[in-house]
């Protein structure tokens, strides 16, 4: 079922990053809210920053649940923020491995780093298809993951 649910983000990226986007957006109001309940229960210093870190949490929230294709877009751009720093990291610790599998870890800092520039470089107008292809992606790696026998060693 998680295949054919790839397999869908893929094909409809739009769809698939929408509901990503809505998702998080969800999540995140969730977070806010728990933290500001839990203000009431706490003595410990810092109450301000949590209140507005909560108030962070909630006004994002809003922002993405409100126009979710903005919403889409910040994310792009984060993602490739991320994928961009994970490629650099993956390849400095691949330049200093010397086992068998070091050139497979300079292969995969220079993929993640090209793709994460790659979102970079066409944000924001590939934000939408771009989210939705690459979560499908993710999805069907863990999806192939789980099929694994365990005792396989995971790829």
């Amino acid at each position: 079922m998680l295949i054919l649910g790839a397999i869908a983000a893929i094909l409809l990226p739009f769809i698939s990053a929408t509901l990503l986007t809505l998702a998080l957006g969800g999540i995140a109001f969730s977070a806010g809210v728990s933290q500001l309940l839990r203000l009431g229960q706490d003595n410990a210093p810092g109450k301000l920053f949590r209140v507005l870190s909560a108030l962070l949490y909630i006004g994002g929230a809003i922002f993405i649940l409100v126009d979710p294709v903005e919403g889409e877009i910040s994310l792009t751009l984060f993602a490739g923020l991320v994928v961009l720093v994970e490629g650099i990291m993956e390849l400095a610790a691949g330049a200093t491995s010397q086992g068998p599998m070091a050139g497979l870890g300079l292969l995969d800092g220079l993929l993640s780093a090209g793709i994460g520039l790659l979102l970079l470089l066409e944000w924001p107008s590939d934000s939408v298809w771009a989210l939705g292809t690459l979560f499908g992606i993710t999805l069907f790696s863990s999806a192939i993951k789980l099929l694994q026998k365990p005792s396989e060693e995971p790829a």
